[in-house]
């Protein structure tokens, strides 16, 4: 985990903590990294519910409510999918925020989309922001540079939803 990593996850711990609020996470290719982002500062368990790998469309379909129909029709990576996997984070974990991660990290890609096609979300369970990154830089940079932009973009949330929160 690089320093920005873990400087955003610091800020988001603090701000999670202090409000009371809850997140949860649903990823495919970060294989959990954006979880143990969160939860690798102290005190973690005070704002952080659950975090699922749902790395087959199986399992996607089966812990995440992702349809199946959804999964054949737009490909695993795909803004719907990344949508739907935030959709049943939060409706299962009941937390207050939610990120979602699927794409190809690499070595390949798939049908729908080249490697280093990644799809980022999150959600409160009223509205869902998600950007779409792209570019091949190698499986391991793939994975970190999602990561971050997951974590960078719920900072980003958490002080939209909540402007009168200032550090």
């Amino acid at each position: 985990m690089n320093i920005q990593t873990k400087v955003i996850s610091r800020e988001i711990s603090e701000y999670l903590w202090r409000t009371g609020q809850t997140i949860s996470t649903a990823e495919s290719c970060t294989s959990g990294l954006v979880a143990a982002a969160i939860t690798a500062v102290p005190g973690a368990s005070n704002y952080f519910k659950a975090g699922i790998v749902a790395y087959t469309d199986e399992m996607k379909t089966q812990l995440l409510g992702v349809p199946e129909t959804m999964l054949a029709e737009h490909g695993a990576v795909s803004e719907d999918v990344v949508r739907a996997m935030i959709d049943g984070i939060l409706e299962r974990t009941h937390t207050n925020y939610a990120i979602a991660v699927t794409g190809y990290a690499g070595p390949g890609g798939g049908p729908e989309a080249p490697v280093g096609t990644i799809y980022v979300a999150v959600g409160n369970g009223e509205t869902t922001d998600v950007r779409e990154l792209t570019g091949n830089d190698g499986r391991e940079e793939n994975v970190a540079r999602a990561t971050l932009i997951a974590l960078k973009m719920l900072l980003e949330r958490l002080k939209i939803d909540f402007p009168e929160a200032e550090d």
